[in-house]
């Protein structure tokens, strides 16, 4: 296996050491604070049930400035404790004296929560690693510490300060969860002998259009399937006349400029993008199927699509089944309504029979969780946004970062 380009928990002695670690727990909350989702907690259990004679001082953010749910990390604290069976103190500081003086304290096996790291103004600028380096934060909090450990991959595209600082003054390694999105999100596709499958659907057009662009274009894709918003986009570049509701929701959301962009991605690779032959509108809440052959002679034009049709759920989910990695993101039509579950449905279930499957975070993951099929999807991945950025070919700040700190510390 090939040496990877960061650092992770099996190169390092990490017993009795000191650990800043920044983990993403930022989970839906009850206007009485009480945590209403653990699964964020759950992502990184692995991470610091392997460092449990490690010293941890535990980093993460809830929400952000203005809004209803931005509060302290003490129910987070509280929550993680009762996951791990273990005492975890939370302090109500970041890098204070309070901080400062319970990091000295602490002993192997000691688990500390400090402060939201967003209630510090700094933690949210845009800088490079050597301007956070040099933050309050991070110069009164290093100095304790040993190493540095990411396992927020979800925030990792942000060029935060708890994400990026720390890995300039200490020995950044990847946590379990990391690890495990790096590796799966940068799966090759020669998986068996089957082709590598995107499946795009959800209301982003531009994130799917970016990552179509990108894994067609670097030759990372056979095919690219499309449903929902972004179908309707490229159907409409074609020339397929959508109607008048699908036109103006698509004007709404400010893609109208993506049709032009949609054009040219049909004239490069009009044989690798797979669009709807076929697809369920929304008659008075009733299910209404028509192919699009039928819906370009102008019948049903005042409908709105809200998924695709079963001759198209046929055939993407028989070239997911065959394929040897699949890799899905966004729904294929308003799935939170009974009768237009069916297309996100069917190709969920294609994908959970492919050679490998990863399902990117959000809207997927949710339909995912509802199906009830998560243990036969290979990886879920923890972000959205960042799994966006990461399938269009884009570098994420954390990630760099740790690469970077790979360079500087790596025991040769």
């Amino acid at each position: 296996m090939p040496e990877k380009d960061y650092l992770t928990i099996d190169d390092f002695d990490l017993s009795g050491k000191t650990i800043l670690c920044r983990l993403d727990l930022n989970s839906p909350m009850s206007p009485g604070n009480d945590i209403l989702d653990n699964k964020r907690f759950k992502g990184s259990l692995s991470t610091l049930k392997e460092l449990d004679d490690s010293k941890l001082v535990l980093m993460s953010h809830q929400s952000r400035p203005g809004k209803s749910d931005f509060t302290t990390m003490e129910p987070h604290a509280r929550c993680l404790s009762d996951l791990l069976d273990k005492d975890i103190t939370y302090v109500d500081d970041i890098f204070g004296s309070n901080a400062a003086t319970r990091i000295r304290k602490l002993k192997s096996g000691d688990i500390l929560m400090l402060e939201n790291v967003r209630f510090f103004s700094e933690e949210s600028l845009k800088r490079t690693t050597e301007e956070h380096a040099r933050s309050h934060m991070v110069q009164r909090l290093y100095p304790f510490a040993d190493f540095y450990l990411n396992d927020a991959f979800a925030v990792s595209h942000r060029s935060h300060l708890s994400i990026m600082g720390f890995t300039n003054v200490l020995p950044g390694i990847a946590g379990r969860l990391m690890e495990k999105e790096i590796t799966s999100l940068s799966r090759s596709c020669d998986v068996g002998s089957g082709k590598c499958i995107y499946v795009l659907g959800g209301a982003k057009v531009d994130d799917s259009l970016k990552v179509t662009e990108y894994v067609l274009s670097n030759g990372k894709a056979d095919r690219v399937l499309l449903t929902g918003v972004v179908a309707n986009i490229l159907l409409a570049a074609k020339g397929v006349d959508i109607g008048k509701p699908n036109m103006e929701f698509i004007q709404s959301q400010g893609y109208g400029d993506q049709i032009e962009l949609g054009k040219k991605l049909l004239e490069k690779y009009n044989d690798k993008i797979g669009l709807p032959v076929d697809v369920a509108l929304d008659k008075k809440g009733e299910r209404v199927e028509e192919s699009i052959d039928v819906l370009n002679k102008n019948r049903h034009s005042d409908l709105p699509i809200l998924d695709i049709g079963l001759e198209t759920i046929v055939k993407f989910s028989r070239e997911i089944r065959n394929a040897g990695t699949v890799i899905m993101n966004g729904p294929a039509g308003v799935f939170e309504r009974e009768a237009f579950t069916l297309g996100t449905v069917e190709l969920i279930e294609a994908a959970a029979k492919s050679g490998f499957s990863v399902v990117g975070g959000g809207h997927s993951a949710a339909a995912v969780e509802q199906l009830g099929v998560e243990s036969r999807i290979d990886h879920i991945s923890t972000g959205g946004g960042a799994c966006i950025d990461f399938l269009a070919g884009e570098k994420l700040p954390g990630i760099e970062a740790l690469k970077e700190s790979a360079v500087r510390y790596r025991v040769k």
